[in-house]
């Protein structure tokens, strides 16, 4: 059974940083893509950051320049370095993994994370 669990969030000052990691298990497969989203109270889960099995990476506008996404595939993570944080940074961050299997011929599927808080104080 695949699960993503993710670890790292926490109180934060503004201007602080946090890194945030997400290990995936269950499979032998990579993920063809991983991302990060955040859900704010009131509003609609967003994507972060995203990077794909050739580490190409793409980031929301609101976190260019802070946040870095990045995957080691030897340990099965993927993870969020979050600088120069902000109140409007505070939110549950998800990780998912886009069309993963759990076998060879097996059809892939996408599957998130329970979430991690992040609350960053003024």
């Amino acid at each position: 059974q695949v699960q993503l669990l993710e670890s790292g969030g926490g109180l934060v000052q503004a201007g602080g940083s946090r890194r945030l990691s997400c290990v995936v298990s269950g499979t032998i497969f990579r993920a063809n893509a991983m991302g990060w989203y955040r859900q704010a109270p009131g509003k609609q889960r967003e994507l972060v950051a995203s990077i794909t099995d050739g580490d190409n990476t793409n980031y929301a506008d609101s976190v260019k320049g802070r946040f870095t996404i990045s995957r080691d595939n030897a340990k099965n993570t993927v993870y969020l370095q979050m600088n120069n944080l902000k109140p409007e940074d505070t939110a549950v961050y998800y990780c998912k993994a886009d069309n993963l299997k759990t076998t060879l011929w097996g059809k892939p599927y996408d599957y998130w994370g329970q979430g991690t808080q992040v609350t960053v104080s003024s």
